[in-house]
């Protein structure tokens, strides 16, 4: 018995032993929890729940886009109908820059048609307006005279027509200028002839009266002046 209770002794005093380790390990951990700061989360949290409220606005559209639901077949078949769309707008775009192509061809082909049209008809109309500034040309120089005699005598058409004709300024010029042209042997006596008759132009008025009166050709004295002479 005595061996018993002192081995029962060796046992409670190690357990007393753990014990008083126990305590001051609980002791030790109490004062380092107190030395501890604890932060505040409270500002954290805060963004973080608006962060997840966030997430949550912009990830329900995709949770419930069909996409989602659609199986593998069933993407497969819109993929095959998107594909067969877009091919069909393509083949309307073709369609439509072809439809562009032609019409511009054509318009272009119609210009250059009538811009041929148009320079046959400028050749035409030059033509014509050659053609028929020479038919006038020979028309008035046919039927200026005969209309220029029709016209009353007191209008002296046929005199003026002769005198812009000839360019000269007055009617008594260009008679002038015709009669010498046409006869200058008439013309140069008119001319010696044309002194005399101013000279003696009384005496000449009197020869004519008094051969009126006798009814017959009388003789005349007139003077006679030297070339150059008054």
């Amino acid at each position: 018995p005595a061996l018993a209770f002192a081995r029962v002794e060796d046992r409670l005093a190690s357990v007393h032993g753990e014990v008083g380790l126990l305590r001051a390990a609980i002791a030790g951990l109490a004062a380092t929890r107190e030395s501890i700061e604890i932060p505040d989360y409270e500002p954290t949290l805060a963004r973080t729940e608006k962060v997840l409220g966030v997430l949550v606005q912009q990830i329900d559209p995709i949770a419930k886009s069909p996409l989602l639901s659609m199986t593998p077949h069933n993407m497969a078949g819109e993929i095959v109908s998107a594909a067969l769309h877009a091919r069909r707008e393509d083949q309307r775009l073709i369609a439509e820059a072809r439809t562009g192509l032609d019409q511009a061809a054509r318009e272009v082909g119609n210009r250059l048609a009538s811009a041929r049209r148009g320079d046959v008809q400028n050749r035409w109309l030059i033509g014509t307006g050659l053609g028929g500034a020479a038919l006038g040309m020979l028309l008035y120089a046919a039927l200026a005279g005969p209309v220029a005699r029709m016209m009353p005598a007191s209008w002296h058409w046929p005199e003026r027509r002769a005198m812009h004709a000839l360019g000269e300024p007055t009617m008594w010029d260009a008679g002038q200028r015709l009669m010498q042209t046409a006869a200058p042997e008439s013309w140069a006596l008119i001319v010696a002839a044309s002194p005399l008759v101013d000279g003696n132009r009384e005496a000449v008025q009197k020869c004519r009266e008094q051969a009126d009166k006798a009814k017959k050709p009388v003789r005349c004295t007139i003077e006679v002046r030297p070339d150059g002479g008054r």
